[in-house]
Formats: structure tokens, sequence, C-alpha cells
């Protein structure tokens, strides 16, 4: 069965750090482009940072420069480092593969929240 298990948010300063793990199992991982999604109440949900299968990555304009995306294909594992967070960044973080998000196929997983506030 699909599972997309995302952890390692919390609350953070300005300026800190927080590194996010997702754990899949049931996917075709080792072939399929990994995104890092973002959801804020009231606000569409954002693709801020994006890996292929053979490891290009890609990052929201709000992302670059700041984020991180790596993947483990032998854990089936993706993450995402973190740094310099502001505000404006506090969401619940979901990720997913690519695909599925582009053609509608609606699943996810929890979601980990990260609240940046002083």
């Amino acid at each position: 069965q699909v599972q997309l298990v995302e952890s390692g948010g919390g609350l953070v300063q300005p300026g800190g750090s927080l590194r996010l793990s997702c754990a899949t199992s049931g996917i075709p991982f080792s072939s399929s482009t990994m995104g890092w999604y973002r959801q804020a109440p009231g606000k569409q949900r954002e693709l801020v940072a994006a890996i292929t299968d053979g490891g290009s990555t890609n990052y929201s304009d709000s992302g670059k420069g700041r984020f991180t995306i790596s993947r483990d294909n032998a854990k089936n594992t993706v993450s995402l480092q973190m740094n310099s967070l502001k505000p404006e960044d506090t969401a619940v973080y979901y990720c997913n593969l690519v695909l599925w998000v582009k053609t509608g196929y609606d699943y996810w997983g929890q979601g980990t929240q990260v609240t940046v506030s002083s």
C-alpha cells in the first residue's frame, strides 16, 4: 500500500533551520521525481522543491538559496533541509510524487507542521 510519512517539523525562530524527512513505501520511488509541497491556511498549495530520479533539483523562488532537497534511493526517502527560515515559511509541508500531483491523483500523507515565529 502507498505510504507517504512526513516528519521533522516543529516550532523554530526566524533565521533558524529544520530538516524534514519523508519515508515512502508502495510507490515507484527510484523512477519518480519527488517534490516537497507546502500549504498555509487560506493559500494555494505550493511546490517548493523537486528532485528527479537522476538527482537534478529545482526550487521555487522562495526556496532557492535557503532550501536543499535530497533523496536516498536505498531507503526510499526524500529530505528537505530548510535554512534561514522566515515567518512566511509557516505551513504544513508534504512530500509527493510530482507526476501524481500534476495529474490530480489526490493522495497525500499527514504532512508535518512548520511554524516560524518569535
